[in-house]
């Protein structure tokens, strides 16, 4: 029997998705405004690899805005 939803943590937060989500999918669901950088189980992810990264159950995505200062 296949699972049909996988249990992922964007930002700390769980989320239910569907089974063969990819990163860009998660980003959608966090709602985030770019622009900010993508994580996966602590390994950067190019923005231009969001749609193929296919996430995998218990992935914990993090999403990180810059931060301006002096």
């Amino acid at each position: 029997m296949t699972e049909t939803t996988i249990q992922v943590r964007i930002n700390h937060v769980p989320h239910t998705l569907a089974t063969g989500a990819t990163l860009a999918d998660a980003v959608a669901c966090a709602a985030i405004t770019p622009p900010f950088a993508a994580a996966v189980n602590l390994q950067f992810v190019p923005r231009g690899n969001y749609a193929a990264y296919v996430l995998v159950n218990n992935d914990r995505v993090e999403l990180v805005a810059p931060i301006t200062g002096g």
